[in-house]
């Protein structure tokens, strides 16, 4: 047997025998090192005659080769137990008690549409959606708003540039969702009843606006529908959300756009210690609330239904607004700041789903 047999069958052992990673580096620089075995055999080849060197060069690379592989063959090895052990030894006790006080809450504008939901289902009233990226055409044109409008100025809506537009169409955040009335109208035929909440953009920041707020939208399109129909429905859900029966409406003319008749609609309030509380036979005072109005023929019309055999009625407001004065919140700007403070103070628990059993605002 020549020496580097011998060395080939001594190394060998050793790694096979190394107990870890520590000793197998120990051997791995006995061999392979600056100082090792085969480095010095690697730096022998250099003293060598061209005939000598053509001989051995081979056996010692080959020797080298070997003693590499049969490293990282062990170092796999021992590595896979070791990852074995620890998680034979690691363990997760998924029996371990939740905390005594959950830290999450429902944000209070969440419970509002969950509210509104319920409330309008018992109203044979179903939830649409729409995309918060909108076209001039739904969100203006088709809504009989007029290119000479101030809500088309660019102070008050965020527009995306001209060369984002589709189809011809300059493209928008949305400033309210009436957008999705439009798209209910041209997507399905009448009779419709839907509500529509969800998020709206417009260019104000204030205690009372944000740039981002949420809204809630309601229409109906059927056959022989009057204002009657309007003032009930509304005068239904305000009591069933601020979950009283003394509630006062009070609807005053005004103009929008899309809606002939138009009408602000007002709640009347009562102060109690300075703060004013919606409800009472006899009000102390008014609060503009949302508006609302009969659907503008030529909105029935741009959606492809005759107005002459359709007509309907819709109605808007804030969610936000609507959870301020339910809920005895005095500045909008808190619902977005992310203070754990005020979400722990006016959220709700996850299980408060709201019913209409066993109160909205449970």
């Amino acid at each position: 047997m020549t020496d580097l047999d011998q060395m080939q069958q001594e190394l060998s052992a050793a790694i096979a025998a190394a107990p870890g990673l520590d000793a197998l580096d120990a051997v791995r620089v006995r061999a392979l090192g600056k100082q090792g075995q085969v480095t010095a055999l690697l730096k022998s080849l250099g003293g060598m005659t061209p005939d000598e060197r053509q001989t051995a060069g081979p056996r010692i690379h080959a020797l080298r080769e070997g003693v590499t592989a049969a490293l990282a063959d062990r170092k796999a090895a021992l590595e896979a137990a070791a990852l074995e052990a620890q998680l034979a030894s690691e363990t997760l006790d998924l029996t371990l008690p939740a905390p005594a006080a959950p830290m999450g809450s429902v944000h209070p504008v969440s419970q509002v549409m969950d509210e509104l939901a319920e409330i309008f289902a018992d109203l044979g009233f179903s939830v649409a959606t729409g995309p918060e990226i909108e076209d001039d055409w739904h969100n203006f044109t088709a809504l009989n708003i007029p290119e000479s409008h101030p809500a088309r100025a660019m102070h008050d809506t965020f527009y995306f540039p001209d060369d984002a537009a589709r189809d011809g169409r300059r493209m928008l955040l949305r400033t309210h969702t009436s957008p999705v009335q439009i798209r209910t109208m041209t997507s399905q035929p009448p009779p419709i009843r839907i509500i529509a909440p969800g998020r709206t953009y417009r260019s104000d920041s204030d205690a009372t606006h944000t740039p981002m707020f949420h809204q809630v939208e309601g229409l109906v399109i059927d056959r022989g529908i009057h204002l009657g129909h309007l003032k009930w429905t509304l005068e239904t859900f305000v009591k069933a959300y601020f979950e009283r029966d003394d509630i006062v409406l009070r609807m005053r003319p005004s103009y929008f756009p899309f809606t002939e008749p138009s009408a602000e609609v007002d709640v009347g309030y009562t102060l109690d210690k300075g703060r004013r509380v919606v409800g009472g036979a006899e009000p102390d005072g008014w609060m503009e609330i949302l508006g609302s109005g009969m659907v503008h023929p030529n909105v029935i019309a741009a959606c492809g239904l005759d107005p002459d055999e359709w007509q309907g009625f819709a109605f808007g407001c804030g969610i936000d607004r609507l959870a301020m004065l339910k809920y005895g919140m005095d500045d909008l700007r808190a619902f977005f700041d992310g203070d754990l403070r005020w979400l722990r103070h006016y959220g709700f628990a996850a299980l408060d789903v709201p019913t209409l059993s066993g109160g909205v605002g449970a």
